[in-house]
């Protein structure tokens, strides 16, 4: 029993850093369920079936806060449902580990600018002033995609800085990163349903917690000033990139 508690735990941990950061919580699922024991293929069809729970609790809070840009959202998530199945083709082609070290040190290089930049605060602008290009928003979900299929990474790592690029308070940023891994999420969960990688034992177990702690994370993302969650998001995004940039060397890791 105590066991499972501690599962539950792990899934609110895991949540609340997701719906705080806007990546959906992959980038910890799959660790994690590897480490406990879960064969690789089926971590990550697990994680991709839970990330939708995830991000649509962490979506609603974000609604209500009125931070979510909905048609950039769409913009990003649409064409990425596309190019995650042309990535995920092209690892029959391709050998991913050179592409993971250079896509390692390109997102290391984003996270020293996002951690050096200046921040927008959310009271600075609003929803309705934002005009992001759409066109290049959907190329940019597209690439996203066939990265995303070809690496095994989630888009909201190089969704969050793009939209802190294009002018997106983090706030929003992040808000609208979930809200668009919400169906990338989803189309992922689909294909590896098929394919009989999700354990759905580990869902029972892990998306309670996973809920529970996206609830959380997204309510205490709107405490924290704009200057500290970039910085923190850029930490976050600095681990990944150098864990991808590992993995892409042939080191063992989860």
């Amino acid at each position: 029993m105590l066991k499972y508690i501690g599962y539950s735990g792990i899934g609110i941990f895991i949540g609340i850093l997701g719906a705080l950061f806007g990546l959906g919580g992959g980038f910890l699922i799959v660790p994690t369920l590897n480490l406990l024991g879960v064969e690789i293929h089926h971590a990550v069809g697990t994680s991709l079936a839970a990330i939708p729970f995830t991000s649509l609790s962490a979506v609603i809070v974000y609604s209500r806060q009125k931070r979510i840009h909905y048609k950039s959202g769409m913009s990003l998530a649409f064409p990425s449902i596309l190019g995650a199945y042309i990535g995920a083709w092209l690892t029959s082609y391709l050998s991913s580990n050179v592409l993971k070290v250079f896509f390692g040190m390109a997102l290391f290089f984003v996270s020293i600018k996002m951690f050096r930049g200046k921040s927008i605060e959310v009271h600075q602008i609003t929803l309705e002033e934002l005009k992001p290009n759409y066109v290049l928003l959907s190329i940019w979900g597209f690439m996203v995609g066939i990265l995303s299929g070809l690496l095994g990474f989630g888009g909201g790592a190089i969704n969050v800085p793009f939209l802190v690029y294009l002018g997106f308070p983090i706030h929003y940023a992040v808000a609208t990163s979930i809200f668009a891994t919400f169906f990338t999420g989803m189309s992922g969960a689909i294909k590896h349903y098929a394919l009989g990688n999700i354990e759905v034992q580990w869902l029972l177990v892990l998306v309670p917690g996973l809920i529970i702690g996206a609830q959380i994370g997204a309510r205490t993302a709107k405490r924290i000033k704009a200057h500290n969650l970039k910085r923190a998001f850029a930490v976050v995004l600095a681990f990944l990139a150098i864990r991808m940039i590992l993995k892409g060397l042939g080191f063992t890791i989860p």
